[in-house]
């Protein structure tokens, strides 16, 4: 089976003020002390073609910044991605047609309707609008979005709903690599489980390739072929979830990733750089 993506050594730090001397006071023109962040830290890992690989990790641990590298939003101070053999930081124009992506923060026209949204991004990916359209109905009528919802206002939608306008709109574009940014964190339980329940379905009839973050195990061990934990922006463990039970001899994969790492899951601070 064939490489979909691959991530060689990618590492990106941000600056950000001292909080050691915060409470120092500074003239106007002289600049606060500043700290050096490593988010990611020389990672390397490569996902097959449809395959679902997860990577796993509390608030803080670089998982965001990572898929924000992946998608080309962010420049890294070292490494490679390749997607499907293309470099994303030299053939940039041509991985953005490859992949998609679906963000916890997911960015909407809130005044407009969930079909106004699909359009506007129909356009920016040049597609035909009709067929788009039709595409975009199918999947949100799949996920359990009514077709009343539709043409209502996106901040009159709960937020599940909108998180399903958002899955929509990346995969409507049926892209090559589907990279889920923690997509069913906030959601109750049953649009947890529609979601996960789309996202296998997308795998099984179209062959896609996703990378999904998440601090949920349970999500996890039910949609991931490979996991890799991360912590400090660094991997400390990877495999298929049968192969972490066994060589942890845990009971989950949460009693693994504390074994692993010696953290736990449950963290409160806030992800690197947002």
């Amino acid at each position: 089976m064939s490489v979909a993506l691959e991530v060689i050594d990618l590492t990106k730090s941000f600056l950000e003020e001292d909080e050691e001397n915060e409470r120092t006071w500074y003239r106007f023109w002289q600049k606060r002390p500043q700290r050096k962040i490593t988010a990611v830290d020389s990672v390397s890992f490569h996902v097959k073609r449809g395959e679902i690989y997860g990577i796993l990790g509390p608030n803080g641990s670089g998982k965001s910044t990572l898929i924000r590298l992946i998608s080309t939003l962010l420049i890294p101070d070292g490494g490679t991605v390749r997607v499907l053999g293309k470099d994303a930081f030299k053939e940039t124009a041509a991985v953005r047609r490859m992949i998609n992506r679906v963000s916890v923060d997911a960015a909407f026209f809130k005044k407009l309707s969930a079909m106004e949204n699909l359009g506007y991004a129909a356009r920016l990916y040049g597609l035909d609008l009709k067929e788009a359209r039709s595409r975009a109905g199918v999947i949100m009528e799949r996920m359990g979005l009514p077709a009343k919802k539709w043409n209502s206002p996106l901040e009159n939608l709960s937020r599940g709903q909108q998180q399903k306008v958002a899955i929509a709109r990346a995969l409507m574009t049926r892209p090559q690599l589907l990279l889920l940014d923690e997509p069913t964190t906030g959601l109750d339980p049953q649009s947890k489980r529609e979601v996960q329940e789309y996202v296998l379905e997308v795998q099984r009839e179209f062959g896609t390739t996703v990378i999904l973050t998440s601090h949920d195990m349970d999500e996890s061990a039910r949609l991931c072929q490979q996991v890799a934990f991360i912590v400090d922006g660094r991997f400390r463990a990877e495999g298929t979830p049968p192969q972490l039970l066994a060589r942890y001899g845990a009971k989950d994969l949460e009693e693994v990733f504390f074994a692993a790492t010696g953290k736990s899951l449950k963290s409160d601070e806030e992800e690197v750089a947002g």
